[in-house]
């Protein structure tokens, strides 16, 4: 059986960010678990995050669909790879881009490089999930960052999510996020159907960061 993923997006957050992104990054890569844990860090703190913790998979939280040249302000894919990132999120909530650019960036990577696809909707997963990315993640907008898990707001959007990229494409994985901060929230995810979860603030914000992961993930 395929190990649950859990995907920590850090966001912009202050208690993960710069040193506090190197220190967040030990201590996830500390956790003795089942489940394979993801850190998606800022460009910025890419390199010294992998440095900090060489055992754990690191990803970036964007990338552009871009060749070596001029293209000031971009994130260009080999530039990550170079740096140490094994995969990518692309169109979150907080950084929407067309279906166009995600089509480009999946012609641009090569195998093996993981990219989680975020959607806010069955609609959108399905359109994400044609594009065969190692993972689509739903993420209803209105409930990210918020008090209430998406799979007790709304367990429909995740089940109908599931059974709607794997229609589309099997091999695709499904996560979900929003709200998340459990460890009860991510076992009811895998019960919907999903291959796992991407999260921020339940770790990120935690007082107790560690102590939080491993909470999340205690029942995988």
């Amino acid at each position: 059986m395929v190990d649950s993923l859990v995907v920590v997006n850090f966001k912009t957050y202050e208690t993960a960010h710069g040193a506090c992104a190197e220190d967040l990054a030990r201590a996830m890569e500390s956790i003795d678990t089942g489940a394979r844990i993801v850190a998606a860090v800022s460009a910025f703190d890419l390199s010294a995050v992998v440095a900090a913790a060489p055992g754990l998979e690191v990803w970036c939280q964007h990338l552009d669909p871009v060749g070596f040249g001029s293209n000031t302000g971009w994130l260009h894919p080999e530039t990550a790879m170079e740096r140490g990132a094994s995969g990518t999120l692309i169109n979150h909530a907080e950084h929407k881009v067309s279906l166009e650019h995600v089509a480009m960036l999946m012609e641009q990577i090569p195998d093996g490089f993981h990219v989680c696809a975020c959607a806010a909707d069955i609609h959108e997963a399905k359109a994400l999930a044609a594009l065969e990315p190692g993972f689509v993640a739903v993420e209803p907008p209105e409930l990210i960052g918020g008090e209430t898990s998406v799979t007790s707001a709304d367990p429909g959007i995740v089940s109908g999510t599931a059974q709607a990229v794997r229609e589309v494409a099997s091999s695709v994985g499904i996560l979900c996020g929003a709200g998340v901060k459990t460890g009860g929230d991510v076992a009811k995810a895998i019960q919907l159907g999903t291959s796992g979860v991407l999260l921020a603030s339940g770790v990120t914000k935690s007082e107790d960061p560690r102590s939080s992961l491993i909470d999340l993930v205690s029942l995988l």
